[in-house]
């Protein structure tokens, strides 16, 4: 295993500790819709990270397609996430579009991972 998938792996963990705690501040404060929908980003975007990794690793979908997706499904939720949590609790966005582009990267990895699966493993 490379430094590069330990590393996501890592970064999947901390996607899920950020995910488990942005929710319990949710369950906390009177208005969190933001948070609530940062924390689900962050821990479903976590697993996909870690179930991308594995598979990629035991050569079940095409490995450079899948390491394109697990970078969209570590970037994506931070961008995304990142966005929601400047606005609730510095009032302004992370930049223009973070939340779209970060979006966009999600949905494009989840496209990418459809298509690693379906391509042919090289023997």
């Amino acid at each position: 295993m490379t430094r590069l998938w330990r590393l996501l792996i890592a970064l999947a963990g901390l996607m899920g500790a950020t995910g488990v705690a942005l929710a319990a501040k949710a369950a906390h404060d009177a208005d969190a819709s933001r948070l609530a929908t940062a924390s689900m980003m962050l821990l479903f975007h976590a697993c996909a990270l870690l179930g991308t990794v594995a598979l990629a690793e035991r050569g079940v979908i095409h490995r450079r397609i899948g390491l394109i997706a697990a970078l969209g499904f570590a970037l994506g939720p931070a961008l995304f996430a990142g966005d929601l949590l400047m606005r609730q609790f510095a009032g302004d966005r992370l930049f223009p579009f973070a939340a779209p582009i970060g979006g966009s990267l999600q949905i494009a990895s989840w496209i990418a991972l459809a298509i690693c699966a379906l391509w042919p493993r090289r023997a």
